[in-house]
Formats: C-alpha cells, structure tokens, sequence
C-alpha cells in the first residue's frame, strides 16, 4: 500500500502545533510497518530529519504555501497532480486541507474550528480562505479524525457532519517532559536570567491564546508581588502583533520565542505554574506537557480545555482580568492545591500518549483502504 501524507509543517526546528503532531505520528506509522510505502509531500526542500527509513520518499512540491493563494495552488493544483502520478492508495492531511478532487479516500486531521468563530483572529485572506474551503474540506473527506469530544461537536454542529465520521484520538506527550529536581530548577531559572519563581505560558503568540488579557492579569497581581516572573515561549503567528506591558514591569517579563524541546521541557517542569488562558482550542496540547512535567495548571474554562484538563487545573473565565489575577495569588499561596493538581495530573496525563495516537490513525488509514 502506498499512503500519501501532507507534511508540510514538518519545518525543522521551528515547527509548532501541526507539525509536532504530524511528526509524532508519522515518524511512529513508517516505522512501525515497514511493509508499507509512505509519500511525503513537502511545500519545501527537505530536510534530512524527516527522512524516517527506507519505505519513506519525501517529495517538495511547488510551490511554498506562505499565503492563502498559495493554498489554493499547491493543495488543489500542484498536489493533486502528484497525488494522481505517484498512484496513492489513501491520502492522510494532519492538517485537514487536501486537493477536492483526488480520487482517493482521505482521511482528514481537523483540530479546530476556531476561525467560524473569532475570524476577526485571523488576517484577512487566511480567514476567508478557511471559511470557504474547511467545510468542503469536512464534507469531502472519507473520514475525519479530530483531537477533542469538543471539537467533534462543534464539527458537527458547524457543517453537519455524521457523528460516525468524525473519530476521536488524542494527542500525545513528548516524552522529555519530566519533573525536575529542586537544583536543577534552580539552574532553569538563572539560566533565564532571574533567581526567581514564575508563572510560564507557551504556545504561539495568536489572538486566541488571549496573551494581552494574561499581561494584564500579571500585572494586576505584580501589584501585591514583588519577586514572580512571566516567561512567555511561543512564536509570533503574524508581524504585526505587539502588546503593551508597564514600564515598571518590563524586566520581569519575558518573551523567549521558539525555543526547542528539550530546553522547554526543563523550563516547563522549573515553573511555578504553567498559566494557559486561551478563549479557545482544540486542544491544548501544553496541558498535557505541563501534566507530565508536574507543574500546576492555571486554565481558562472555556472550549476543550475543561476536557483535557479535567480535575488537573484550577479553571478561570478567560475573559475576567481579575478572575485571573486571583488564581495566580491563589495558587501561589495555597501549596496544598499545589500537589492537588500535579497529582491530579500524573493520572489525567495518562490518557495521551503518542504511540496510542499513531496505532489509532493507522487503524482509520486500514480501514479507508478496505
């Protein structure tokens, strides 16, 4: 069997949600069934990384997909012909987006809907381009894989997709995410250039991660402390993002940018709290990380993050400046709440787990092909 598969965000060291999740995946399914032949296509030239055994071909197909328009030419142009001359048996997109027309059954990764809701998040030309092509993308795919209970109902909901083609799978966790010892969280935090407790977020710096409402919470509790830090780890999604911090707080907040793996995992397990407050997602993939590194869990209570968190965070409206504030000081004073959510967490953690996630998507792949 031949199966194609949108690598894409596969992009080195730089990649974020969609291509942690695809490499996970697909570096576990190629070696796992070396009987099989797996075609990567790549936007790009490729990098030697991704090349993961002798039964993978990696492919760049021009041209690069930095715009909407692009989108449009690669996906449903310049793949599709690929698709059709390397004689693909089934077709998997981890990101969703695949060529309308291919004569293959495809199995589409969807991870949220954030866009029918806040497009106002997105640039222009990106929010059209997912408004008008991500419901034909649903209603075209033979199956669809999503990565929360939430996000499958709101598919459903959203595009009147079956129930019965939407499967569930959970993502995994890294598994450099570990708890650390006292010295070596010591070591973290003069290596970030402060000896101090913070509070950390991660994830990309989009609207919908609701960065500014968390500045403004750390500053609203820097009033009554003098000693905790912020680090924000995340990539910009769009140039013109900036956020306005006081004067007086500069220096106890920080913006690491992309950082890789290893290093944040160690930055992760050394927080005093991992503080998480999007408005919306699909997931939440840092809940996890922050679960298996055993560090407390501030989290909004909105969208998914209620499911994957469950009983392992200490929940927030969003929305509410103060409300999260409160919880910052909350947890910082209350340590028995503390080992409350890391304990919760070693159990809840439990249930995402990479190799579970890859037998799964490769058990829907058996299942289009027969």
């Amino acid at each position: 069997m031949r199966i194609g598969i949108n690598t894409r965000s596969l992009l080195g060291q730089k990649m974020e949600g969609f291509g942690n999740y695809t490499l996970e995946i697909v570096k576990r399914m190629t070696v796992a069934h070396p009987e099989h032949s797996f075609v990567l296509y790549f936007d790009r030239p490729v990098d030697p990384q991704f090349n993961f055994g002798p039964n993978v071909i990696c492919k760049s197909v021009f041209p690069p997909t930095r715009h909407p328009f692009l989108y449009v030419i690669w996906f449903q142009w310049r793949l599709r012909r690929a698709i059709q001359k390397d004689q693909i048996d089934v077709f998997w997109t981890p990101d969703g987006m695949f060529p309308l027309s291919i004569q293959v059954p495809v199995l589409a990764s969807i991870h949220d809907l954030n866009f029918e809701h806040f497009p106002q998040d997105l640039p222009k030309w990106v929010a059209w381009y997912y408004k008008k092509y991500f419901p034909r993308f649903a209603k075209a795919a033979t199956q669809i894989v999503t990565v929360s209970e939430t996000t499958k109902k709101d598919i459903i909901s959203s595009y009147q997709i079956p129930s019965e083609k939407i499967s569930v799978i959970y993502n995994g966790v890294n598994a450099q995410y570990q708890p650390i010892s006292i010295q070596e969280k010591d070591n973290i935090q003069q290596q970030l250039g402060f000896n101090a407790p913070y509070f950390l977020f991660v994830g990309s710096l989009h609207p919908r991660k609701n960065i500014h409402r968390l500045l403004q919470a750390f500053q609203l509790f820097a009033q009554t402390d003098s000693s905790y830090q912020l680090v924000i780890v995340g990539a910009a999604m769009w140039k013109d993002q900036s956020f306005e911090i006081e004067s007086n707080l500069a220096k106890r907040i920080h913006f690491k940018g992309h950082i890789e793996t290893k290093t944040l995992a160690n930055i992760m397990a050394a927080a005093a709290a991992f503080v998480y407050v999007p408005y919306f997602e699909g997931f939440g993939m840092p809940l996890a990380e922050a679960m298996a590194a055993q560090t407390p869990i501030i989290a909004g209570d909105q969208s998914c993050l209620p499911e994957i968190a469950a009983d392992a965070a200490l929940f927030v409206d969003p929305f509410d400046v103060d409300a999260i504030a409160k919880a910052m000081e909350k947890l910082k004073n209350d340590v028995a709440l503390q080992t409350q959510l890391v304990e919760a967490g070693k159990k809840r953690v439990l249930a995402f787990n990479w190799d579970l996630a890859a037998e799964k998507v490769w058990q829907e792949i058996q299942q289009l092909v027969s």
